[in-house]
């Protein structure tokens, strides 16, 4: 409509005669031009609009911590140093670190130009005032472009309808900060409608938004496959692990999800242990499926365990191989040789546990009368420090298995490309 209605005022002002009476007719016509091209948006992709890096603003932003090509690929210019000098301090006031700055400019450099006390006070207020940490604020930093009054505000009311109480607020909004980048009226309120169409009460709305409030980010057809998907799992919506359970499969895609189940499968576990395992610890899906297979493999084929076993203990599968297992599994060895426990001793139940409780049970109970106890943990730990720095071959334990590589042999393994894991042990 729009553009009919300006085809038809350039075609009435090309018939205008000149004043000067010279026949346009004759004469290379831009407004013909126009009308005889299609120009759209399109036609301008290929000019290069943008202008080449400024030199003061690449160095300026290498002073805040980004790489040299990150802060040449920026698009932004500062014009005055002197207000993204005030920025930055503002954000040190409030408790942000350099290393928390560095990362909110890398994400979002147009922060440095914005007016410190009129547009970014009162939004670090509120957060500070719900207790958000500045750490867990400089993951999602564009929250503090968000409008104060449009989003902000409204979104974090409509927050306290649902979770109840401020410590609830701060501990959703900290879990998942991306999550009230969503819009009120286009996310929040139908993911709410949505889960109570599902069957949730009000109470396990609140529960299940507390732990993942990037619930608001998905469509409701996403919600409910993954309703059902839970429901499969025979995970009542009422249950105390439905939140959880609901909060692993939120960072999954449903693709991904039934290719690690499939592995799980793969190895033969059962549908009846596969769903057992899920509910007790869900986070066994989050795993890469390189890890999934690696550790299966070494308790499998490595330590002898009972696939059930596992499976039973599903938290072992967060316990890092060569972090946590590995340096007990030459603790154990040692005592067995010693003859300080029974050599059929129920083996997964001695790998789990805390750092400490298993220090204290099998590490400084035995330190003074089998000094090689401390020892043998000592050499692993040594050699885990190694193998950060080179890929070790995969980890096997020499006295667990005979045969095998002892820790100490480990030190001088040569790289072989197989990365070691670094996930915390949960």
């Amino acid at each position: 409509m729009f553009a009919s209605i300006c085809r038809r005022r350039l075609l009435r002002f090309r018939q205008i005669p000149s004043a000067a009476g010279t026949d346009l007719s004759r004469r290379p016509n831009p407004i013909d031009a126009l009308l005889s091209h299609g120009y759209s948006s399109s036609a301008l992709a290929g000019i290069p609009l943008s202008k080449p890096p400024c030199p003061a603003t690449v160095s300026y932003l290498v002073s805040c911590g980004l790489s040299p090509a990150a802060a040449a690929a920026s698009k932004l210019r500062i014009r005055s140093t002197d207000k993204a000098d005030a920025v930055r301090a503002l954000l040190r006031s409030y408790g942000f670190t350099d290393a928390d700055i560095a990362e909110m400019v890398r994400r979002t450099p147009v922060l440095l130009i914005l007016d410190p006390d009129r547009i970014l006070r009162p939004k670090l207020d509120l957060f500070a005032s719900l207790g958000v940490s500045p750490r867990r604020l400089s993951t999602t930093p564009h929250l503090i472009l968000c409008s104060l009054d449009n989003h902000l505000v409204p979104c974090i009311q409509f927050l306290r309808g649902v979770l109840g109480t401020e410590s609830h607020i701060r501990d959703a909004i900290s879990r998942a900060p991306r999550g009230l980048l969503a819009s009120l009226e286009k996310n929040m309120r139908p993911t709410v409608a949505t889960l109570r169409r599902l069957g949730l009460h009000d109470q396990s709305i609140s529960k299940l938004i507390a732990v993942e409030m990037c619930v608001f980010m998905f469509s409701p057809d996403r919600i409910s496959q993954i309703f059902e998907d839970l429901k499969s799992f025979d995970l009542s919506v009422t249950g105390t692990g439905f939140a959880h359970g609901f909060r692993v499969l939120c960072r999954l895609s449903r693709e991904n999800w039934l290719r690690k189940l499939a592995l799980y499968r793969s190895f033969g576990v059962s549908e009846g242990d596969l769903l057992k395992a899920f509910k007790k610890h869900p986070t066994m899906v989050l795993l890469s499926e390189e890890i999934i297979t690696k550790k299966l493999r070494f308790y499998l084929d490595e330590l002898k365990l009972e696939l059930s076993d596992v499976m039973g203990q599903p938290v072992i599968m967060g316990y890092s191989l060569e972090k946590s297992i590995i340096p007990r599994c030459a603790v154990l060895s040692v005592l067995m040789r010693e003859g300080k426990i029974e050599p059929n001793i129920k083996l997964i139940t001695a790998l789990l546990g805390s750092t400490k409780k298993f220090s204290d049970k099998y590490v400084l109970r035995f330190a003074y009368n089998v000094p090689d106890v401390v020892k043998a943990y000592e050499d692993c730990m040594f050699a885990i420090i190694l193998a950060s720095k080179a890929c070790c071959d995969f980890p096997k334990c020499s006295v667990l298995m005979p045969g095998y590589p002892s820790c100490m042999d480990r030190r001088a393994a040569k790289s072989s490309g197989i990365q070691t894991e670094t996930k915390k042990e949960e």
